[in-house]
């Protein structure tokens, strides 16, 4: 591994070995440290059990994340005859298409308010949306959707967690400078590394490497931090690692206008 990458990246996700972000790193050739502050679960059954019998009474089905797609693609296989299904971005879009279900509309542009933005073009007024959200999800989706008219019921699918870690590894690699850039793929794992680690060293921690952060939620989480993050050019897990690949690759100078800086 080159001096310009002889650094790790940390991956704040709960992920198995050679999958997720972990794959796409380790595929680029990256060291990878695994510090899993948020893992996701099941959410309670009986919230989906409340629509999966009127599903088909509504008009759109609107995806903000794959793991709602697996949720309700894995309690529902065959989408609903006559609803649309919208998806914030290409990976959702790829999940839902590897479970067979189509994908009638795509956000413009990353986060909640490009898909808002989309189905605003198409129209929603009076229009019955399904809204399978996880347990931490803000309400700028749903509170968009209902400023353009559409009558929006909002589930829990999947439930945010926190995750087990070793704080003291963390610490030590703080201490050493091993880390080369901190991955943050939603404003959760923002919260949760900053609660685990505590304020002044997670400060620390951003005061030695840049972060790198999905879309602009998760960038606007660390900015209400005092970091202004790197932002990966697809909000993809993919469009992460290739955001810290190239950033390792050139090894930027600390001060040049794509670095991060703490306010």
């Amino acid at each position: 591994m080159s001096a310009a990458t002889d650094r790790s990246v940390v991956v704040t996700r709960a992920e198995s070995r050679g999958r997720g972000l972990r794959g796409e790193l380790e595929r680029l050739g990256l060291a990878v440290l695994h510090w899993p502050v948020i893992g996701v679960e099941e959410a309670d059954p009986a919230g989906w059990e409340a629509q999966r019998y009127t599903v088909g009474t509504f008009d759109w089905i609107v995806f903000t994340s794959a793991h709602a797609v697996e949720a309700v693609t894995d309690a529902l296989p065959s989408p609903p005859a006559g609803v649309r299904i919208a998806a914030v971005g290409p990976s959702t879009a790829d999940t839902l298409r590897e479970r067979g279900w189509p994908v009638d509309l795509l956000g413009h542009g990353p986060g909640a308010e490009g898909l808002v933005d989309a189905l605003g073009e198409v129209g929603v007024r009076n229009r019955r949306v399904l809204y399978p959200a996880s347990s931490r999800s803000l309400r700028t989706l749903q509170e968009g959707l209902a400023r353009l008219g559409a009558d929006v019921v909002r589930f829990v699918a999947y439930r945010i967690v926190r995750a087990t870690l070793d704080v003291d590894a963390c610490r030590r690699s703080i201490e050493h400078r091993a880390v080369g850039a901190i991955t943050f793929a939603s404003p959760s794992a923002v919260i949760e590394l900053e609660r685990a680690l505590g304020p002044e060293d997670f400060k620390r921690l951003l005061g030695t490497a840049p972060a790198v952060a999905i879309g602009p939620t998760t960038s606007a989480a660390l900015g209400a931090r005092g970091c202004a993050p790197i932002i990966a050019e697809t909000p993809t897990l993919r469009g992460l690692a290739l955001a810290c690949h190239a950033l390792l690759r050139a090894h930027q100078p600390r001060g040049s206008s794509h670095e991060f800086s703490l306010r």
